[in-house]
């Protein structure tokens, strides 16, 4: 029975990608998984920037923890745990496999397998496996409890039901005010069509101006949430589960990603600038066009580009821009959980793991 470790991301969307990786393994594997919270000295940045194998940007409590036997796989994302599994392949001998989810900042020979999106526009290698959307948690059990938990609050709007599930700012896009109160809108005038109703949620990243001029532009028929810090009643996968359709902000990769796991039409909303040729009004924000010139002019690992994602989405059929007629049903979606999943067990096979390294 192999031992498996997941280093826990530092941040709430890598974390839900990682979680969902590793439980989907142990569960196929039937064996226990092994997670560690690590926290991490202020202002030490040489280990992952120089491409180190070490424990040096750990504090002292988290770097004890780490002891072996060693894992036979090591399963995170984020530069600042790089370094960490490098030192925990060394300290194996090299028995342990290391698994990295998202974009990777050393260089590809120091990780067993990557597991990417388009964003980080990482190059086709042996070890590295391309997904077209992120990895989640979404099944068809979940959906299902949450709709049971959630039909009574949205019994009473008419059908059909659109969610519209809101980001926020991500690289050179932003969702301010004026993108917001431009998808209320939007969403409003598309469910008056319908005689529907809107299934409203705001996230983590959705600024304060933003949410209160969503809502604001609403005009039709709704339930709306503002999103709160660990509210364990947030109505997020009832709206997915009873949504006819879903239109999500188009700089949220891992809300497009779930959104499409349902298998419901998915509709994108372009915060201004996602794509060629459109003029609508943007909001101002001085990262954002820092972050334009970054993409455009310096070292392509240190930007993501989204447009990838959408363009891809669409040529698929798997997702329209909002302004576009949506598809009467999606096109299904290859998981990309199961092709991570079968990704890292062959990897593990090669290995002959089992039983936890000394």
């Amino acid at each position: 029975m192999p031992v498996i470790w997941l280093l826990d991301a530092y941040r709430a969307g890598e974390r839900g990608q990682v979680r969902a990786l590793a439980e989907a393994l142990c569960a196929e594997l039937d064996c226990p998984l092994e997670t560690k919270a690590l926290s991490y000295r202020k202002c030490v940045v040489l280990p992952h920037v120089l491409g180190q194998s070490s424990l040096r940007g750990l504090t002292a409590a988290a770097a004890a923890g780490l002891r072996p036997p060693w894992p036979d796989l090591v399963i995170s994302c984020g530069v600042r745990n790089e370094p960490v599994c490098r030192w925990l392949r060394e300290r194996s001998g090299g028995r342990t496999r290391y698994v990295h989810v998202g974009r990777p900042w050393g260089a590809l020979s120091s990780f067993d397998l990557v597991i990417t999106t388009p964003q980080y526009r990482v190059p086709a290698a042996p070890n590295v496996l391309h997904n077209t959307l992120t990895l989640h948690g979404i099944t068809p059990q979940r959906l299902q409890r949450a709709q049971s938990r959630w039909g009574p609050a949205f019994a009473g709007l008419p059908r059909p039901l659109t969610a519209v599930l809101a980001g926020g700012d991500s690289g050179p896009f932003t969702f301010g005010p004026r993108a917001a109160s431009r998808l209320g809108r939007q969403v409003s005038r598309s469910a008056a069509a319908s005689g529907g109703a809107l299934l409203v949620s705001t996230s983590s990243r959705t600024g304060r101006a933003a949410a209160t001029a969503l809502r604001a532009a609403l005009d039709a028929p709704h339930y709306f949430y503002q999103w709160r810090a660990g509210d364990d009643d947030n109505p997020y996968l009832g709206m997915l589960a009873w949504a006819d359709r879903v239109v999500v902000t188009g700089d949220s990769i891992a809300m497009l990603s779930e959104a499409c796991a349902t298998g419901k039409p998915v509709q994108m909303f372009d915060l201004g600038g996602m794509r060629e040729n459109t003029r609508a009004a943007r909001d101002w924000r001085l990262g954002a066009t820092l972050y334009a010139a970054l993409l455009r002019w310096c070292w392509r690992p240190l930007s993501r580009d989204i447009t990838l994602v959408h363009r891809q989405l669409r040529s698929s059929g798997r997702a329209v821009w909002l302004d576009e007629k949506p598809r009467a049903a999606a096109v299904p979606v290859e998981s990309a959980l199961r092709r991570s999943v079968a990704a890292v067990r062959a990897l593990l096979e090669q290995g002959g793991a089992g039983g936890g390294v000394q």
